[in-house]
This record gives structure tokens, sequence and C-alpha cells, in this order.
């Protein structure tokens, strides 16, 4: 696939709708918190639940995905945190750059985006994705937010239990294993289908309204390094993590599972930033330093993630 191919098949679309998000957010005073509460807890795990019951994708190779995950989020905490203490970085800032080194935008942005680029494949991977880093970010996530602070993280970690993604997870492959998943052309599973299918489409025009509603600073500079490592080093993880975990088993699940590593800092980390904010930095305060990373890395994925999205096509890596 050429350059051309991948920005007009799969990079476009998605900054399209996002496009549309941005301006609304722009001309109107939209809540994103009615729109995030339907995502979260309808449209979405709508998504994961046909996504995965319908998935050729095996059990195990599944499970593989879910470690990999872990792994790749581990890896990248720990390239993160040496980068940052190498540089001079120190809390709150030092927690400001590992989040958002560590975590990709997999959802509004790289569900709709691996939809586009490898089809049913590539939504299935990228749905489970997502649910495996939520748990990442509720927990491992918090922990790095919130050090140094006097904030108890027990309820923040408590989170990811009244979040649905995972129990979506769960009774999807609970369905598949009961041999209890409906036809296709079914009325249950043509209503999850449709309600599923709506999720796509919400999820970038609230990342264009977010990114509109997102207050970067000028300090762009100061986020240089955790935009380098999201941008160009987390690729190259994801790709070890991929052959290491034995991904590349299935080729496109494989592909997906490294376009995903390759998406602009997620929107988490920066609510995460905001609860444990204690203003107390030199000039740039974490959350500051997290929307910054988030406008840089996504404007700056149009050229990674065409390109990426071109050599994964291409073959030239997996």
């Amino acid at each position: 696939m050429s350059l051309l191919s991948a920005l007009g098949t799969a990079i476009l679309p998605v900054l399209s709708v996002a496009a549309v998000g941005f301006l609304l957010g722009k001309t109107k005073d939209v809540a994103m918190e009615p729109l995030s509460t339907v995502t979260i807890y309808v449209l979405t795990p709508a998504l994961i639940v046909h996504s995965l019951a319908t998935s050729s994708m095996s059990g195990g190779l599944a499970a593989r995905v879910i470690l990999g995950v872990v792994a790749f989020s581990l890896v990248m905490i720990v390239i993160a945190e040496i980068a940052g203490r190498l540089i001079g970085e120190s809390e709150p800032l030092l927690g400001a750059m590992v989040l958002s080194s560590a975590f990709s935008n997999a959802g509004n942005y790289g569900i709709p985006l691996a939809a586009f680029a490898f089809g049913a494949t590539g939504r299935s991977t990228a749905v489970l994705f997502i649910a495996a880093q939520s748990v990442m970010m509720y927990t491992v996530g918090v922990f790095i937010a919130s050090r140094g602070t006097e904030t108890s993280t027990g309820s923040a970690v408590m989170e990811v239990f009244r979040l649905p993604l995972v129990y979506a997870v769960i009774a999807a492959w609970a369905a598949r294993w009961l041999g209890v998943v409906p036809a296709s052309d079914t009325a249950a599973m043509e209503t999850l289908q449709l309600v599923g299918d709506s999720a796509i489409p919400v999820m970038l025009l609230m990342l264009g309204i977010q990114l509109a509603n997102t207050q970067h600073s000028s300090s762009f500079s100061r986020t240089g390094v955790a935009n380098g490592i999201k941008l160009f080093v987390a690729p190259v993880v994801g790709v070890g993590v991929a052959m290491a975990f034995g991904l590349t088993a299935d080729t496109d699940v494989a592909r997906v599972f490294v376009l995903e590593c390759a998406t602009p800092v997620a929107i988490t980390p920066l609510l995460l930033a905001i609860e444990y904010d204690t203003g107390e930095s030199e000039g740039l305060s974490a959350p500051e330093y997290v929307s910054t990373s988030i406008f840089v890395t996504t404007v700056g994925s149009v050229v990674t993630l065409t390109a990426l999205i071109a050599i994964l096509k291409a073959g030239v890596v997996i």
C-alpha cells in the first residue's frame, strides 16, 4: 500500500469526522459528559461484545493480545521513566511524561483507525486492546499520576471495576465458549451491531471536540521527548512485543496491535493528571504537559500513522 492510499483509506476518514467534531467544539458549547457516559456505558460495550463474539480470533490469541498490551505498557513506562530522569524531570511532570509516553489513544482514535485500515479484524483487535489498556490505566496509571501526593489511590483504582469494558469482554468470550452466540442475522445481533457501529463516529466526534477544548500551552519543547517516544519509539516497541508474544501467528492481528501502540497520547492520562494535580511545577502544570502532548502527537500522527499503515500493509515489518 502506498502512502497516498494509506492516507486516503484509513487516515482521512478518521480526520474528516474528527474535524467535524473539532469545528463543533469550537462553535458550540457541547457537553462532553453525556456523550462520554453514553459511549462508555452503552455504545462501546455493544461494540466490544459484537466484535469479539463474532470474531474469528481464538481464545489463545486473544490472551496473548491482552498480555502483549500489559507488556507494552510496562516497557513504555520504564523507557519513559528512564528518559525523564535522564533529562532531569521531577514530579509531577515526570509522572505526566510517563503517562503521555505509555498510554495510546487506542479508543476514540485507534478503534476507528483500525476498522478503516484492517476491517473486522482491526476492530475486534482494537477493542480488546483498549479493554486491556483501560485496566492498566486505572491501576498502574493511577499509581503514576498520584505518586508524590497524599491522595488515596484506592477509590480511583476501583474505577476499573465500575467500567463495563472488562465485563463486556468477559461476556463476549463466555458466550463464545458456551456456544450461545446468536446467528448474525437475528434481531438481537443486528441490534447489537447497530448500537456498536454507532460508537465509531461518536468516538471520532468526541476526539475532535476534546481537541477543540484542550488547553495546550506554548511549551512544546518541554514535551518534545515524550512526544518523540510516543510517535517513534512506541511502534518499535509494539513490533517487538508482537513478535515476542507470538501475535504474528495472525498477521492482521499483529499489525493492528502495532498500529494501536503507535496512536497518539490517550485522553485518560489528562483526566488522571487533572485529578491528581498538585500545582507544584516549574512553569508548566502536569495537565498542561499532557494536553500539549495530546495535541502535538495527534497532529503528528497524521504523518507517522500514514507511513506506518503503508509499511504494515506492505509487509515490510510483519
